[in-house]
């Protein structure tokens, strides 16, 4: 369900609201981890390659849950990203064409999914 919400809330559909791929991954948490507006508002600066260190926005507002939620999965999140996408980075994910920037929103939500259930 998550994992649909961030990709809905990526490409504005079924009446959620058009956010970056990093505000849409956080918002599709928003509730089952307490994430504020605040937090989803601050993300507006992480899209198109401009969260911190040029690592994909999604990628970056899911190790942020990661890092608050489920630390001891930080390692094993950054190379199962790595691994679909090719890279961290987002200016190498788009040059790699493995996943694109709805795939990489989806692909964070799904990670983190699986972890909210643990």
């Amino acid at each position: 369900m998550s994992t649909q919400k961030a990709k809905d809330h990526y490409l504005g559909k079924n009446g959620q609201k058009r956010l970056n791929c990093a505000q849409s991954v956080l918002a599709a948490f928003k509730d089952h981890y307490g994430i504020s507006e605040q937090e989803i508002e601050a993300a507006v600066s992480h899209g198109s390659g401009n969260a911190p260190g040029g690592v994909c926005g999604a990628f970056c507002a899911a190790k942020q849950i990661m890092e608050k939620h489920h630390p001891e999965k930080l390692e094993e999140f950054e190379n199962y990203f790595r691994t679909l996408a090719g890279s961290l980075g987002c200016k190498e994910i788009r040059g790699l064409k493995k996943l694109s920037c709805l795939g990489c929103v989806g692909k964070a939500a799904e990670y983190v999914a699986t972890q909210g259930k643990k």
